[in-house]
């Protein structure tokens, strides 16, 4: 994929977020699950930093050596023809240069979007606003620089992190927000979030595209939609499943002896069918 292809597909990819419905993508963390997610339909495609390090043999929180991220992100890209938006944490970067030459990576690997976050971990459990926008602000400048103008989601922790008392985070979300779309962010992610009618409030309150990662008890799809969310996630939510019902089964054949969880419903050739080179 040359540049003007990779740039038509990072407006293609910012053109679903302003469509008739939401966006909704399901979070991969290899090449099969990639694929899967488009045979089903999926209109684009995320990955999960979580499932991404723990598949590469680590832990998540920016523990995979980048270059292993990247080789993973390109064997993501390469599976599916359809957009491809990578989670990259806080950027692997100490600083909004380092964030910068991670984004020159990452678009390399045929990545049309990115995920950034503004947590760190240490006593303090955020960046300051004004380093967080300048990450952003470096971002945007590598992907003008690259010639392909990448979707920036705007991770905003600070319902994750728990920050302040509760009747400030809205607060402080809307005012990270505002920073980070000015700065050259597409969309805000304010992961956790659950409440309906906060999310709303935030909605409006930032005219952007709102990104909400879900799972069991989050508001329904209509519901979101009806809020005005554009873009819904599943974050690392789908890897946890998998993973779940692996060790469910190995457990239930150890206890009882029995192979009756060994009962998969996808089969062999369908798979062999799924990975065919296109």
């Amino acid at each position: 994929m040359n540049t003007t292809e990779q740039a038509a597909k990072a407006e293609a990819f910012r053109a679903l977020h302003r469509g008739p419905r939401l966006l909704l993508m399901a979070n991969a963390w290899d090449a099969v699950t990639a694929r899967l997610f488009e045979a089903e339909g999926f209109a684009a495609v995320a990955t999960t930093s979580g499932g991404v390090s723990w598949t590469l043999g680590y832990a998540d929180g920016e523990a995979a050596p980048w270059d292993e991220v990247v080789e993973q992100t390109a064997r993501i890209a390469r599976a599916v023809a359809v957009p491809v938006t990578a989670d990259i944490e806080g950027g692997f970067g100490a600083t909004p240069e380092a964030v910068g030459r991670s984004i020159t990576d990452i678009i390399g690997a045929g990545a049309v979007g990115v995920n950034l976050e503004d947590s760190v971990k240490g006593p303090e459990p955020m960046r300051t606003l004004e380093d967080a926008a300048a990450r952003i602000g470096a971002a945007r400048e590598a992907a003008r620089a690259a010639g392909v103008p990448i979707v920036i989601n705007a991770r905003v922790d600070v319902f994750i992190k728990q920050v302040g008392d509760e009747a400030g985070r809205f607060d402080e979300a809307v005012r990270r927000g505002k920073a980070y779309l000015a700065a050259g962010a597409d969309g805000v992610y304010p992961i956790t979030l659950r409440d309906s009618a906060t999310i709303g409030r935030l909605v409006r309150a930032l005219d952007a595209p709102l990104n909400i990662n879900v799972r069991a008890g989050y508001p329904s799809l209509a519901e979101l939609e009806a809020l005005g969310v554009r873009r819904v996630t599943t974050a690392t939510a789908l890897t946890m499943v998998a993973l779940s019902a692996v060790r469910d089964s190995i457990r239930d054949i150890r206890a009882r002896g029995r192979f009756d969880t060994i009962s998969p419903t996808v089969a062999h050739p369908e798979m062999q069918q799924l990975m065919a080179n296109k």
